[in-house]
C-alpha cells in the first residue's frame, strides 16, 4: 500500500493543497501526518481533495477540540493524540510528533515509525524499523516544502519536494 506522509504544515494551505495534489497524481489516498496543523482550516484541503488523513497532534495545534470538529467533517479524517499506533497494510505503524517522544523499545516493536517536529527530511533504520521524517511540509525553516511517499510492502520511501 502506498501512503502519503507529511508533517509541520504549520497552516500553509497552498503547500498542502500542492503536496496533496502531488500525491493525488501517484494514486496516493490516505495521508499519514505528523502534526503541527496548527488551525483547523488547515485541514480543508484534505476535504476538497476527499484524501483520507491518519494523523497526531503536534506542539503547535492549540485548538485541539476544533481540529477535531473540523476533523470529524471529512470522510477518514482522524487526527489522535500523539503518539498513536495502528496497522495498516498488514504493517505497525507508530505516528508521533516529537521522536523524543517514545522509547527505543517502541520504536523497534513496529514496522514504520513516522515523526516530525525536527523539520528536516530524512529515514533511518533502527533495527528492521524504519524510521520517516517527511521533513516540513509548510517550508516556513528551510525554505522547501517537503513530503514523502511510504509503500509499506516494500518499504521504499519517495521524497518529494515543492
Amino acid at each position: 500500500m502506498r501512503i502519503g506522509v507529511m508533517a509541520d504544515t504549520h497552516d500553509r494551505v497552498p503547500a498542502i493543497a500542492d503536496l496533496l495534489e502531488r500525491f493525488n497524481s501517484k494514486g496516493i489516498t490516505m495521508v499519514m501526518h505528523a502534526g503541527d496543523y496548527c488551525s483547523p482550516f488547515s485541514l480543508s484541503p484534505f476535504h476538497q481533495k476527499g484524501m483520507a488523513l491518519l494523523g497526531v497532534f503536534g506542539r503547535n495545534d492549540g485548538d485541539r477540540e476544533s481540529l477535531s470538529a473540523y476533523a470529524a467533517r471529512g470522510m477518514g479524517t482522524e487526527i489522535y493524540e500523539s503518539p498513536h499506533s495502528f496497522e495498516v497494510g498488514g504493517k505497525r505503524v507508530l505516528i508521533v510528533h516529537d521522536i523524543a517522544e517514545v522509547s527505543g523499545r517502541s520504536i523497534e516493536s513496529h514496522d514504520f515509525v513516522v515523526h516530525g517536529s525536527s523539520h528536516l527530511q530524512g529515514t533511518k533504520k533502527v533495527g528492521t524499523t524504519l524510521v520517516i521524517n517527511p521533513g516540513e511540509a509548510c517550508g516556513w525553516i528551510h525554505g522547501k516544502c517537503t513530503a514523502m511517499i511510504l509503500d509499506t510492502d516494500t518499504g521504499e520511501v519517495e521524497n518529494i519536494t515543492l
